[in-house]
């Protein structure tokens, strides 16, 4: 065996559009209908395969999920991929804020 493995590099890529719609839909528990709905909501764009169809990403597909919890609890679509998008948002922006921290408390510990 090789160190270099291409392919398992995809399957370990969170954004490797690896997931035909019907799969997609089936992990999700939703119709491919609901996930087109997300798409035409600019939610999630799946990337498109060399035929034309939709290939959704391990992401794309934790992204739709959420959206289908609020959905189901009666939130309409539009409302639901809004909060989808904050939430995205609010945990890249925590994620940024702990790194300057850190950052900074391991400079911060020098002598003056």
């Amino acid at each position: 065996m090789t160190t270099d493995n291409p392919l398992g590099d995809r399957l370990d890529d969170d954004d490797y559009p690896a997931y035909t719609m019907g799969r997609a839909a089936e992990m999700i528990g939703a119709t491919p209908g609901f996930l087109r709905a997300l798409g035409e909501a600019r939610l999630i764009t799946p990337l498109r395969s060399e035929g034309g169809h939709r290939r959704y990403s391990r992401y794309q597909l934790r992204i739709a999920a959420r959206a289908r919890e609020l959905v189901d609890r009666g939130t309409p679509i539009e409302a639901a991929c809004r909060i989808v998008i904050l939430e995205d948002q609010l945990e890249e922006a925590q994620r940024i804020n702990a790194e300057y921290h850190r950052a900074a408390n391991g400079t911060s510990g020098g002598t003056g």
